[in-house]
């Protein structure tokens, strides 16, 4: 029997088209609009959305259905017109991740129900449960933190107190780097221009050189250039890479194309180290 009046929020995984799963296979192919919200993280099938043979043609191909790629603009600005159009047909909104791996997402839902449109989420893995895939136990994680691009005239560091928080406790951060997807200049921004940069994912190089920048300026030894800290890079994906070493050491590998993460161990089990250990630098079976 066809639902009428139902906005589901799909998880769609990590990897790639097939990550789906079957009940959300089910619920996208029954659907009258699919919206697909591309600027919280990028499925591995392809960076870019927009283009030919890229991932939302894989998408589409596989789930048999045109997909509307939603930017920042669309998800922010026109998300009550997403919702409306739930009043009268099944809509799909795909996430990549688990739907409410993201804030916007958990947003949405809160606003269809206040509209009075039924919310179904249909979940799959995400960074936050799949990050365990380095070894360290998902119980014993803190907050996670958020780490973005630092600019000339802006360099936040909220992030190094909840890292301090975290490791007073023993816990584990783990570190979400930030995309930028469809972002203006502030020139362009200014002028009206509707000229966007070219797409960029934070690395964990990056990510480490400002972490300690920022340990050098606060100098309340949260953590130093010999802590022991673990990147991983595209987990979920058939060459996902994890690397564990100091933070000095983890400076200069090389983790290939985005998405990246980065974890920082409180205390560790005896377990967990052993796992850790399988990944360090010095250990050529690592891939």
């Amino acid at each position: 029997q066809k639902l009428i009046m139902v906005l589901h929020l799909v998880g769609l995984g990590l990897g790639d088209e097939k990550d789906i799963t079957v009940k959300g296979l089910e619920t996208i192919r029954r659907c009258t609009k699919i919206y697909l919200e591309a600027y919280t993280s990028i499925l591995g099938v392809g960076l870019s959305m927009d283009t030919e043979g890229g991932g939302k043609d894989r998408l589409e191909a596989y789930y048999g259905h045109e997909i509307i790629v939603a930017d920042r603009e669309m998800v922010e600005g026109a998300a009550e017109s997403i919702i409306e159009e739930a009043r009268t047909a099944e809509v799909a909104f795909l996430v990549v991740g688990d739907p409410y791996g993201a804030t916007t997402h958990a947003d949405i839902a809160l606003r269809a129900r206040q509209m009075g449109v039924e919310v179904n989420v249909i979940h799959n893995a995400s960074i936050m449960n799949a990050v365990a895939c380095c070894g360290l136990q998902l119980y014993t994680f803190g907050q996670a933190v958020s780490i973005v691009f630092f600019t000339d005239e802006w360099k936040p560091d909220s992030f190094y107190d909840k890292i301090k928080v975290n490791r007073q406790a023993g816990l584990h951060t783990l570190c979400l780097l930030d995309i930028k997807v469809k972002e203006q200049s502030i020139e362009n921004m200014a002028r009206g221009r509707a000229i966007f940069e070219p797409p960029r994912f934070m690395t964990i190089n990056q990510c480490v050189e400002q972490l300690l920048y920022i340990e050098d300026l606060r100098k309340e030894k949260v953590y130093a250039e010999d802590t022991i800290c673990v990147g991983l890079a595209r987990i979920g994906q058939p060459n996902q890479r994890i690397v564990s070493g100091t933070m000095k050491e983890l400076l200069d590998v090389d983790f290939g194309g985005p998405l990246h993460s980065f974890v920082i161990p409180g205390e560790v089990h005896f377990m967990e180290k052993e796992y850790l250990d399988s990944f360090r630098i010095q250990n050529k079976d690592q891939p």
